[in-house]
């Protein structure tokens, strides 16, 4: 179960200004926290955070976490990194730097402050998975040198340094996988599945499916992945992780399309293209920790997030 923690606690997010850095700093403040937003706004816009400025217990620093920074705070979530691939190949070395680079610079900040940190990792460690669904205790499967190795392995390094800190320097951590995660506020162009069906469904452009569409994906709807994110950093110190968050229900990417042409109102058609170099085939996490240690799982069906996301969409950008 949980741990229970006092709030009104400083919080620095980095990457605070992203899709789900802006949730999390929305879900801190509402339960009291001073939150400390550092973002450079490469992946991350300052319009998802427009309606948190005028908090008195909010602040909005542009950093790249590549670089030292120096606040006081009580604990830090790590989120900065580009997670799309059309965004982390655009500079695959920055992405590694932002990964291994930022992890240095945050953990060292945490050790100053002997601060909590939580790093925001990822599914993608476990890579094009040969073991079916994927339990904290699976090495992965990853190319070191594909085209996405520098998001995975960057990631893999940053739970390696997590891990060493936590050992070497006694520093109290914790370690989320992330899994497939949507919502409002998702970037229009990140080149990740709902957002591009969305967009084509919305335009009545024709519905972009790699492959013959039966490789499969798991989403988590952003305000469960947030309440998992949470827990994890409120829970007992004994629990470092790795934890996966994410929702178990699987989907073929024939599914999702059709879900999303439907709820949108869409004529779009279906159109199929090659499978990206290393597109993993099926990715579902295992969540057994998550329910046991956290006493945590998802609640938000596919069709009703879908429903939420697509309403935003249209709000952003067909009104």
């Amino acid at each position: 179960m949980a741990g229970i923690r006092s709030y009104n606690r400083r919080v620095l997010v980095t990457g605070g200004a992203g899709f789900l850095g802006s949730h999390l700093c929305e879900r801190l403040l509402a339960r009291g926290d001073e939150v400390v937003c550092a973002d450079n706004y490469f992946t991350g816009s300052r319009s998802n955070i427009t309606h948190l400025l005028g908090n008195p217990h909010f602040e909005a620093i542009r950093h790249d976490v590549t670089f030292p920074l120096y606040v006081e705070v009580d604990e830090i979530y790590n989120l900065a990194c580009p997670a799309s691939p059309v965004h982390y190949q655009h500079d695959p070395v920055q992405t590694t730097k932002t990964s291994v680079h930022g992890a240095i610079n945050m953990l060292g900040l945490a050790k100053r402050l002997n601060a909590r940190i939580l790093q925001a990792s990822t599914s993608e460690v476990y890579g094009d998975p040969v073991v079916h669904p994927q339990p904290e205790e699976y090495w992965g499967n990853v190319n070191p040198i594909g085209p996405r190795s520098c998001y995975d392995e960057g990631k893999r390094c940053a739970e390696t340094l997590f891990f060493d800190y936590h050992r070497q320097h006694r520093l109290a951590i914790k370690v989320m996988r992330i899994f497939n995660t949507y919502g409002p506020r998702m970037h229009p162009n990140d080149g990740r599945v709902v957002s591009n069906f969305i967009m084509q469904a919305l335009r009545g452009e024709p519905i972009t499916v790699y492959g013959d569409g039966a490789q499969t994906r798991s989403f988590c709807y952003v305000d469960d992945l947030i309440d998992g994110m949470v827990r994890l950093m409120d829970s007992d110190p004994a629990i470092t992780g790795p934890i996966n968050i994410g929702n178990p229900g699987e989907f073929t990417m024939l599914e999702l399309a059709e879900q999303v042409i439907a709820l949108t109102g869409s004529r779009s058609a279906i159109e199929h293209r090659p499978l990206p170099q290393d597109d993993p085939r099926q990715r579902r996490p295992d969540i057994t920790k998550a329910k046991a240690l956290l006493d945590w799982e998802p609640t938000v069906p596919l069709r009703e997030g879908l429903a939420r996301t697509i309403a935003d969409f249209r709000r952003r950008f067909f009104a």
